[in-house]
Protein backbone atom coordinates (compact mmCIF):
# COMPACT_ATOMS: atom_id res chain seq x y z
CA UNK A 1 0.00 0.00 0.00
CA UNK A 2 0.90 3.57 -1.11
CA UNK A 3 -0.17 7.03 0.50
CA UNK A 4 -0.42 9.42 -2.37
CA UNK A 5 -1.62 12.30 -0.87
CA UNK A 6 -3.11 13.93 2.11
CA UNK A 7 -5.09 17.02 2.59
CA UNK A 8 -4.79 18.29 6.65
CA UNK A 9 -8.11 20.27 6.23
CA UNK A 10 -10.56 17.36 5.21
CA UNK A 11 -8.84 15.13 7.41
CA UNK A 12 -8.24 12.90 4.02
CA UNK A 13 -5.58 9.87 2.50
CA UNK A 14 -5.84 8.83 -0.43
CA UNK A 15 -3.87 5.20 -0.95
CA UNK A 16 -3.74 2.66 -3.59
CA UNK A 17 -2.84 -0.99 -3.93
CA UNK A 18 -0.48 -2.48 -6.31
CA UNK A 19 -2.38 -5.76 -6.98
CA UNK A 20 -5.34 -5.09 -8.54
CA UNK A 21 -6.46 -8.82 -8.64
CA UNK A 22 -6.16 -8.98 -5.09
CA UNK A 23 -8.96 -6.45 -4.34
CA UNK A 24 -12.33 -7.81 -5.13
CA UNK A 25 -10.79 -10.27 -1.90
CA UNK A 26 -9.84 -7.45 0.05
CA UNK A 27 -13.47 -5.58 -0.71
CA UNK A 28 -15.45 -7.85 -0.32
CA UNK A 29 -18.29 -9.12 -2.12
CA UNK A 30 -20.36 -5.76 -3.04
CA UNK A 31 -17.59 -3.86 -0.73
CA UNK A 32 -19.00 -5.43 2.19
CA UNK A 33 -15.80 -5.31 3.78
CA UNK A 34 -15.22 -1.16 2.95
CA UNK A 35 -18.58 -0.99 4.42
CA UNK A 36 -18.17 -2.62 7.30
CA UNK A 37 -14.53 -0.56 8.06
CA UNK A 38 -17.23 2.49 7.18
CA UNK A 39 -19.41 1.59 10.03
CA UNK A 40 -16.77 0.61 12.49
CA UNK A 41 -14.15 3.44 11.99
CA UNK A 42 -17.26 6.08 11.83
CA UNK A 43 -15.22 7.45 8.31
CA UNK A 44 -15.91 7.68 4.41
CA UNK A 45 -14.19 5.23 1.98
CA UNK A 46 -14.84 6.21 -2.08
CA UNK A 47 -13.35 3.95 -4.19
CA UNK A 48 -11.75 4.45 -7.46
CA UNK A 49 -9.89 1.49 -8.87
CA UNK A 50 -7.19 0.25 -6.75
CA UNK A 51 -7.47 3.71 -5.33
CA UNK A 52 -9.09 4.17 -1.89
CA UNK A 53 -9.75 8.05 0.05
CA UNK A 54 -10.31 7.54 3.49
CA UNK A 55 -12.22 10.60 4.90
CA UNK A 56 -12.77 11.37 8.69
CA UNK A 57 -10.90 12.34 11.67
CA UNK A 58 -7.00 12.07 11.79
CA UNK A 59 -7.02 9.25 14.19
CA UNK A 60 -9.64 7.21 12.36
CA UNK A 61 -7.86 7.84 9.19
CA UNK A 62 -4.66 7.14 10.05
CA UNK A 63 -5.48 3.75 11.91
CA UNK A 64 -7.92 2.75 9.29
CA UNK A 65 -4.91 3.16 6.78
CA UNK A 66 -3.01 0.85 9.28
CA UNK A 67 -5.72 -1.47 9.14
CA UNK A 68 -6.39 -1.74 5.11
CA UNK A 69 -2.37 -2.43 5.23
CA UNK A 70 -2.75 -5.10 7.72
CA UNK A 71 -5.59 -7.14 5.66
CA UNK A 72 -4.05 -6.40 2.85
CA UNK A 73 -1.05 -8.01 3.46
CA UNK A 74 -2.85 -10.58 4.94
CA UNK A 75 -4.71 -11.59 1.36
CA UNK A 76 -1.37 -11.55 -0.17
CA UNK A 77 -0.25 -14.06 2.11
CA UNK A 78 -3.25 -16.66 2.15
CA UNK A 79 -5.54 -15.41 -1.05
CA UNK A 80 -8.26 -15.19 1.33
CA UNK A 81 -10.70 -13.14 3.89
CA UNK A 82 -13.16 -14.37 5.54
CA UNK A 83 -15.75 -11.51 7.52
CA UNK A 84 -14.58 -13.30 11.00
CA UNK A 85 -11.16 -11.76 10.22
CA UNK A 86 -12.27 -8.25 9.04
CA UNK A 87 -14.11 -8.12 12.31
CA UNK A 88 -11.92 -8.97 14.26
CA UNK A 89 -8.99 -6.93 12.70
CA UNK A 90 -11.26 -4.25 12.78
CA UNK A 91 -12.09 -4.50 17.14
CA UNK A 92 -8.15 -4.70 17.62
CA UNK A 93 -7.12 -2.02 15.79
CA UNK A 94 -9.92 -0.07 16.75
CA UNK A 95 -9.37 -0.32 20.32
CA UNK A 96 -5.48 0.97 19.58
CA UNK A 97 -3.84 3.92 19.55
CA UNK A 98 -1.56 5.28 16.54
CA UNK A 99 1.26 5.26 18.77
CA UNK A 100 0.97 1.38 19.47
CA UNK A 101 0.70 0.42 16.23
CA UNK A 102 3.96 -0.93 15.79
CA UNK A 103 3.24 -3.40 18.73
CA UNK A 104 0.09 -4.27 17.06
CA UNK A 105 0.80 -4.81 13.29
CA UNK A 106 2.50 -8.31 13.56
CA UNK A 107 -0.72 -9.54 15.76
CA UNK A 108 -0.21 -12.61 13.09
CA UNK A 109 2.74 -13.26 15.17
CA UNK A 110 0.54 -14.29 18.24
CA UNK A 111 -1.47 -17.13 15.65
CA UNK A 112 -0.87 -20.74 15.66
CA UNK A 113 -2.63 -23.97 14.73
CA UNK A 114 -4.74 -26.11 16.53
CA UNK A 115 -5.35 -28.88 14.41
CA UNK A 116 -7.22 -28.48 10.93
CA UNK A 117 -7.65 -24.81 12.24
CA UNK A 118 -5.38 -21.45 12.51
CA UNK A 119 -6.19 -19.47 15.42
CA UNK A 120 -5.48 -15.77 15.21
CA UNK A 121 -7.07 -13.03 17.96
CA UNK A 122 -9.90 -11.20 17.39
CA UNK A 123 -9.86 -8.56 20.04
CA UNK A 124 -7.30 -6.70 22.00
CA UNK A 125 -8.47 -8.20 24.79
CA UNK A 126 -8.05 -11.70 23.22
CA UNK A 127 -4.52 -10.41 22.51
CA UNK A 128 -4.13 -9.99 25.97
CA UNK A 129 -5.68 -13.25 26.73
CA UNK A 130 -3.01 -15.04 24.81
CA UNK A 131 -0.01 -13.38 26.25
CA UNK A 132 -1.42 -14.29 29.86
CA UNK A 133 -1.82 -17.97 29.15
CA UNK A 134 1.90 -18.26 27.42
CA UNK A 135 2.87 -16.30 30.81
CA UNK A 136 1.01 -17.96 33.69
CA UNK A 137 0.38 -21.62 35.17
CA UNK A 138 -2.92 -21.04 36.12
CA UNK A 139 -5.58 -18.11 34.00
CA UNK A 140 -8.57 -17.46 35.58
CA UNK A 141 -11.12 -15.81 32.58
CA UNK A 142 -14.34 -14.28 33.43
CA UNK A 143 -16.83 -12.69 30.63
CA UNK A 144 -19.85 -13.12 28.69
CA UNK A 145 -21.10 -15.50 25.77
CA UNK A 146 -19.39 -15.12 22.65
CA UNK A 147 -16.10 -13.92 23.65
CA UNK A 148 -14.56 -16.84 22.74
CA UNK A 149 -13.78 -17.93 26.54
CA UNK A 150 -14.20 -22.05 25.38
CA UNK A 151 -12.65 -21.99 22.05
CA UNK A 152 -9.42 -20.24 22.62
CA UNK A 153 -8.45 -22.42 25.37
CA UNK A 154 -9.59 -25.54 23.81
CA UNK A 155 -7.40 -24.41 20.83
CA UNK A 156 -4.82 -23.64 23.15
CA UNK A 157 -4.67 -26.91 24.80
CA UNK A 158 -4.97 -28.50 21.12
CA UNK A 159 -1.88 -26.53 19.86
CA UNK A 160 0.04 -27.98 22.67
CA UNK A 161 -0.64 -31.58 22.64
CA UNK A 162 -0.05 -31.35 18.75
CA UNK A 163 3.24 -30.19 19.18
CA UNK A 164 4.20 -32.01 22.01
CA UNK A 165 4.70 -29.75 25.12
CA UNK A 166 1.81 -31.54 27.08
CA UNK A 167 0.49 -35.10 27.54
CA UNK A 168 -3.08 -34.56 28.07
CA UNK A 169 -5.92 -32.10 27.57
CA UNK A 170 -8.52 -31.76 30.28
CA UNK A 171 -11.89 -30.53 29.94
CA UNK A 172 -14.26 -30.22 32.79
CA UNK A 173 -17.07 -28.42 33.88
CA UNK A 174 -19.55 -28.93 36.64
CA UNK A 175 -23.18 -30.60 35.76
CA UNK A 176 -25.12 -27.78 37.00
CA UNK A 177 -28.62 -28.10 35.65
CA UNK A 178 -29.92 -24.39 33.70
CA UNK A 179 -33.56 -25.00 34.96
CA UNK A 180 -33.47 -28.99 34.33
CA UNK A 181 -33.33 -31.64 36.26
CA UNK A 182 -30.05 -34.10 35.79
CA UNK A 183 -31.60 -36.92 37.16
CA UNK A 184 -34.81 -37.28 34.76
CA UNK A 185 -33.18 -37.34 31.88
CA UNK A 186 -32.68 -40.58 29.87
CA UNK A 187 -29.95 -43.28 29.82
CA UNK A 188 -26.26 -43.75 31.40
CA UNK A 189 -23.74 -41.15 33.67
CA UNK A 190 -22.46 -40.44 29.81
CA UNK A 191 -25.79 -39.88 28.50
CA UNK A 192 -26.33 -37.63 31.32
CA UNK A 193 -23.23 -35.99 31.23
CA UNK A 194 -22.47 -35.73 27.54
CA UNK A 195 -24.96 -32.12 26.99
CA UNK A 196 -23.23 -30.44 29.83
CA UNK A 197 -20.10 -30.88 27.95
CA UNK A 198 -21.29 -30.50 24.03
CA UNK A 199 -19.62 -27.03 23.70
CA UNK A 200 -16.16 -28.70 24.46
CA UNK A 201 -16.90 -31.30 21.76
CA UNK A 202 -18.14 -28.91 19.43
CA UNK A 203 -15.05 -27.01 19.40
CA UNK A 204 -12.57 -29.64 19.62
CA UNK A 205 -14.61 -31.46 16.28
CA UNK A 206 -14.12 -27.53 15.12
CA UNK A 207 -10.22 -28.12 15.01
CA UNK A 208 -9.60 -32.19 14.87
CA UNK A 209 -12.01 -34.32 12.83
CA UNK A 210 -14.31 -36.75 14.23
CA UNK A 211 -12.27 -39.52 13.97
CA UNK A 212 -9.28 -37.98 15.59
CA UNK A 213 -11.14 -36.73 18.68
CA UNK A 214 -12.94 -40.26 19.35
CA UNK A 215 -9.37 -41.85 19.23
CA UNK A 216 -7.57 -39.20 21.24
CA UNK A 217 -10.22 -40.14 23.54
CA UNK A 218 -10.07 -43.69 24.08
CA UNK A 219 -6.41 -43.12 24.11
CA UNK A 220 -6.83 -40.99 26.60
CA UNK A 221 -4.85 -38.02 25.31
CA UNK A 222 -8.21 -36.22 25.43
CA UNK A 223 -9.98 -36.61 28.75
CA UNK A 224 -13.76 -34.85 29.60
CA UNK A 225 -14.92 -35.67 32.15
CA UNK A 226 -17.61 -33.44 35.20
CA UNK A 227 -15.63 -31.73 37.93
CA UNK A 228 -16.67 -34.40 40.17
CA UNK A 229 -14.44 -36.63 38.67
CA UNK A 230 -11.32 -34.71 39.38
CA UNK A 231 -11.44 -35.41 43.18
CA UNK A 232 -7.84 -37.29 44.45
CA UNK A 233 -6.02 -36.53 41.18
CA UNK A 234 -3.02 -34.69 40.83
CA UNK A 235 -2.69 -33.49 36.67
CA UNK A 236 0.41 -33.17 35.78
CA UNK A 237 2.18 -32.70 31.86
CA UNK A 238 -1.61 -31.50 31.19
CA UNK A 239 -3.56 -28.49 29.89
CA UNK A 240 -6.73 -28.23 32.44
CA UNK A 241 -10.12 -26.60 31.19
CA UNK A 242 -12.90 -26.11 33.71
CA UNK A 243 -15.14 -24.54 32.09
CA UNK A 244 -18.86 -22.70 33.28
CA UNK A 245 -16.70 -22.43 36.41
CA UNK A 246 -19.57 -19.97 38.24
CA UNK A 247 -21.52 -23.29 38.86
CA UNK A 248 -19.30 -24.55 41.04
CA UNK A 249 -19.14 -24.40 44.70
CA UNK A 250 -16.49 -23.04 47.38
CA UNK A 251 -15.72 -26.66 47.87
CA UNK A 252 -15.26 -27.91 44.54
CA UNK A 253 -13.19 -24.48 43.47
CA UNK A 254 -10.98 -25.13 46.14
CA UNK A 255 -11.02 -28.90 44.84
CA UNK A 256 -10.22 -28.33 41.36
CA UNK A 257 -7.65 -25.51 41.73
CA UNK A 258 -5.58 -28.25 44.01
CA UNK A 259 -5.14 -30.78 41.04
CA UNK A 260 -2.77 -28.63 39.96
CA UNK A 261 0.57 -30.60 38.72
CA UNK A 262 4.15 -30.36 37.42
CA UNK A 263 4.18 -29.27 34.10
CA UNK A 264 0.45 -28.74 33.84
CA UNK A 265 -1.74 -25.33 32.64
CA UNK A 266 -5.19 -24.41 34.12
CA UNK A 267 -7.27 -22.14 32.62
CA UNK A 268 -10.63 -21.21 34.68
CA UNK A 269 -13.83 -20.25 32.52
CA UNK A 270 -16.66 -18.38 33.94
CA UNK A 271 -19.87 -15.99 33.40
CA UNK A 272 -20.96 -14.55 36.39
CA UNK A 273 -23.94 -13.17 34.87
CA UNK A 274 -25.19 -16.46 34.57
CA UNK A 275 -25.03 -18.88 37.89
CA UNK A 276 -27.21 -21.52 37.86
CA UNK A 277 -26.48 -22.72 41.53
CA UNK A 278 -29.42 -23.08 44.11
CA UNK A 279 -30.50 -19.66 45.69
CA UNK A 280 -27.82 -18.97 48.79
CA UNK A 281 -24.88 -21.06 47.11
CA UNK A 282 -22.07 -18.75 46.72
CA UNK A 283 -20.59 -19.02 43.33
CA UNK A 284 -16.68 -20.47 43.68
CA UNK A 285 -15.35 -18.85 40.71
CA UNK A 286 -16.41 -15.41 42.57
CA UNK A 287 -14.87 -16.39 46.40
CA UNK A 288 -11.51 -17.75 44.53
CA UNK A 289 -11.07 -14.30 42.84
CA UNK A 290 -11.92 -12.74 45.90
CA UNK A 291 -9.17 -15.33 47.72
CA UNK A 292 -6.72 -15.84 45.47
CA UNK A 293 -6.49 -11.82 43.43
CA UNK A 294 -2.95 -10.85 45.02
CA UNK A 295 -0.76 -13.83 43.78
CA UNK A 296 0.96 -12.64 40.97
CA UNK A 297 1.57 -16.14 39.78
CA UNK A 298 -2.50 -16.18 38.46
CA UNK A 299 -3.32 -14.40 35.91
CA UNK A 300 -6.58 -12.36 35.77
CA UNK A 301 -8.68 -11.64 32.41
CA UNK A 302 -12.33 -10.23 32.55
CA UNK A 303 -14.26 -9.86 28.64
CA UNK A 304 -16.48 -7.28 28.27
CA UNK A 305 -20.03 -7.08 25.76
CA UNK A 306 -17.47 -4.79 23.14
CA UNK A 307 -14.67 -8.18 23.21
CA UNK A 308 -17.83 -10.63 21.60
CA UNK A 309 -16.81 -12.20 18.89
CA UNK A 310 -20.42 -13.77 17.79
CA UNK A 311 -23.00 -12.52 15.83
CA UNK A 312 -23.01 -8.95 16.06
CA UNK A 313 -26.54 -9.44 17.89
CA UNK A 314 -25.30 -11.28 20.91
CA UNK A 315 -22.81 -8.34 21.61
CA UNK A 316 -26.61 -6.35 21.29
CA UNK A 317 -28.21 -8.40 23.46
CA UNK A 318 -25.33 -8.68 26.01
CA UNK A 319 -25.42 -4.98 26.41
CA UNK A 320 -28.75 -4.89 27.11
CA UNK A 321 -28.46 -7.00 30.14
CA UNK A 322 -25.11 -5.68 31.28
CA UNK A 323 -27.48 -2.21 31.66
CA UNK A 324 -30.31 -3.91 33.09
CA UNK A 325 -27.70 -5.77 35.77
CA UNK A 326 -26.17 -2.70 36.60
CA UNK A 327 -29.46 -1.24 37.46
CA UNK A 328 -30.08 -4.38 39.28
CA UNK A 329 -26.53 -4.11 41.41
CA UNK A 330 -26.25 -8.35 39.95
CA UNK A 331 -22.05 -8.65 39.48
CA UNK A 332 -21.03 -5.71 41.65
CA UNK A 333 -19.63 -7.34 44.39
CA UNK A 334 -17.40 -9.30 41.85
CA UNK A 335 -16.47 -6.32 40.03
CA UNK A 336 -16.00 -4.81 43.69
CA UNK A 337 -13.40 -7.69 44.26
CA UNK A 338 -11.61 -7.51 41.07
CA UNK A 339 -11.03 -3.93 41.50
CA UNK A 340 -9.50 -3.67 45.31
CA UNK A 341 -5.97 -4.41 45.97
Amino acid sequence: MKKISKDHKTHSQTISFTENSLLPLLYGEHDKFLRLIEQEMSISIITRGNFLKLSGNDSSVEITKNLLNHLYENVKKNNFLDEGEVKGTINIFRDSTNKIYNKIKNIDSLSFTAGKRLIKPRSKKQVEYFNLVKKKDLVFCCGPAGTGKTYLAVALAVSMLKSGQIDKIILSRPAVEAGERLGFLPGDLKEKIDPYLRPIYDALNDMLSFSEVLKKIENGLIEIAPLAFMRGRTLSNSFIILDESQNTTAIQMKMFLTRLGENSKMIVNGDLSQVDLPSGTKSGLRESIRILKNIDDIGFIEFKEKDVVRNSLVSKIVAKYEEFERVQGVGQEYKKNIKDD
